[in-house]
Parts: C-alpha cells; structure tokens; sequence
C-alpha cells in the first residue's frame, strides 16, 4: 500500500473537500429525508438509518432547525421533494468498475446526465447487474494510527462485532457486517475513538491499480460523476499512486 490509495481514501479527502464548499450539507439533508421516510419513520432511537445520518450532520455542524425540517418532509409533515433511490453501473478507465447511488426526483435527467458524464470522460454507463457483484456490502470505519495500539483497536472492534481490520498506512481499517456496524460504531465512540470516517459501503473485492495518464484520467471522471447534485454515493474499484491525486 506503500505511496497507494484506494478510491475510499480518496472519497475521504474528497469528503473533507466537500464539507469546505457546504456540498456535503446537501447530500446529508437528502439522505435525512429519505430516511426519515423509508427507514422507520422520524424517531432516531428507532430508526438505525436515520441514527447514522443524523449523528453524521451535527457531526458537520450542521443546525438542529435544517436537520428537522428535513425530517419533517420525510415523514410528511413538511411539503418537500419525493426522491427516489436509484444505483446506476458503469465502467471507468482501464475496466474499472464503477457504483454510482443516486436520489433522485427525474431519474431520466439523472441518467442522461450519467451518461454524458461517463461517455465525456472515458468511461460508460453499463446495464443494471454489469459491476455490483464485484462489491461486497460491509461497514467500513476508519481510524488513524495515532489513536490506539493496533491489538487494542483489534480486541475492541471484535468483542463489538467487527470482521476484520487492516492496517493501510497511515490507518487502520476496520470491517464489519451491515448489521454489526452500528455496535460497533458504537462501542468506538464509547470508548473515546475519534474515527475519520464511519459508512456502510460498497467494498470491491479486487482493485485495479492505475498509473500516470489512466489514474489521471480516472480521477477526473470519479470527481465529475462524485459532483453531479443526484449523486449520493460513488464506489469503484481503483488503486492509484498517491502522486496522482495530489
């Protein structure tokens, strides 16, 4: 992993991007909504989605007012904007797979869009099926090095629940089952451990690794998809040299 990233550290510093330009407030008050609607109703101790989501933008700072109202036009109480909930599949430079998860209020503008941005950038948009099954569904949380002993963070994420942990460099990666996650999201935050990211994601299973011009290029289309305003959540399965972002 020496000097590589994987597209998750990538969305991470694009993240922390993001929250600079208040882009990520959007996409949290759209999450919030649907959630509030699909996921169990507007009661976070009941609702596990909205939970997440709603610890996520007070996390961001985002203000209790704007996070209400967006629960508020979820559960119906507030007019507001019916978002669907649409995961497109494409492929990216040199083969790589690409999971694009949308919400939506005109799924033919959001797909004609994708499809331009893919097309423009070197990539296209494939047929429903063509790429999930190279990504496994798992909670993901990272954690940096700096916060805890490698056998402490072990011991303490697998008594919760965790999978798995992997050391990438800098951090460590902790994996969990989709419903494991919340425990141990959970017993880390009990504890004190300050995590850089927590999601459940689509992780791939292999990674194609790019170099010079494709990892260029690869990138330049992540970030055009990752900026459309329908896109919730961008997954691929490339490793590039750390150079190459930056």
């Amino acid at each position: 992993m020496s000097g590589h990233s994987k597209w998750h550290t990538i969305k991470h510093k694009k993240g922390a991007l993001d929250a600079k330009r208040g882009k990520i407030f959007t996409k949290l008050i759209k999450e919030i909504t649907v959630a509030a609607r699909t996921g169990g109703g507007g009661d976070i101790d009941s609702n596990a989605r909205l939970r997440k989501v709603v610890n996520d933008a007070k996390g961001m700072n985002m203000p209790n007012d704007t996070i209400d109202r967006a629960i508020k036009r979820g559960t119906g109480e507030l007019e507001g904007v019916n978002y669907e909930e649409i995961t497109y599949e494409g492929y990216g430079i040199g083969g790589v797979a690409v999971l694009v998860e949308t919400m939506t209020d005109n799924r033919n503008r959001t797909v004609a869009e994708l499809r331009h941005l893919f097309s423009k950038n070197g990539g296209n948009l494939g047929e429903a099926g063509s790429v999930a099954w190279m990504f496994d569904k798992k909670g993901l949380i990272i954690v940096d090095k700096s916060v805890k002993s490698e056998d402490e963070l072990f011991e303490l994420a697998l008594e919760a629940g965790a999978d798995d942990m992997q050391d990438e460099g800098d951090v460590f990666e902790i994996y969990t089952s989709p419903d494991a996650f919340n425990d141990v999201h959970e017993a880390l935050q009990k504890a004190g451990i300050e995590m850089q990211s927590a999601e459940i994601s689509m992780i791939p299973q292999n990674y194609i690794k790019l170099e010079g011009d494709d990892a260029k290029k690869m990138l330049k289309l992540y970030d055009a998809i990752d900026d459309n305003d329908d896109v919730q959540n961008l997954y691929a399965n490339f490793d590039i040299d750390e150079s190459a972002y930056e």
